[in-house]
């Protein structure tokens, strides 16, 4: 197993992850500054966060639902999802 760690930077330096492979699988664990964002995925992602407040539009809901510390939301493979960002928050991303 790699030890490196790769830290990815998106949305000019907005949104920055590391990237992690252990006995749980591939994670990500990122930080997110205040803006509005738009994510697509490549395969199921578990978003938990870890402090603050994410405020998400899921490809199959109509309205924004908000996820505070602790809380955790799925989108399925080969989505698109938007997120509002009102304080610097932090997430956990686990891929399956």
């Amino acid at each position: 197993m790699s030890t490196a760690l790769t830290v990815n930077s998106y949305f000019n330096d907005q949104v920055k992850s590391i990237a992690l492979n252990n006995a749980e699988g591939v994670s990500t664990v990122g930080v997110m500054a205040v803006g509005e964002y738009e994510f697509g995925t490549s395969q199921r992602e578990y978003m938990t966060v870890v402090s603050g407040v994410l405020t998400v539009k899921l490809p199959t809901e109509e309205d924004w639902k908000t996820f505070n510390k602790g809380e955790t939301f799925i989108v399925e493979a080969n989505q698109k999802f938007q997120v509002k960002v009102s304080e610097t928050t932090a997430y956990l991303c686990r891929y399956e």
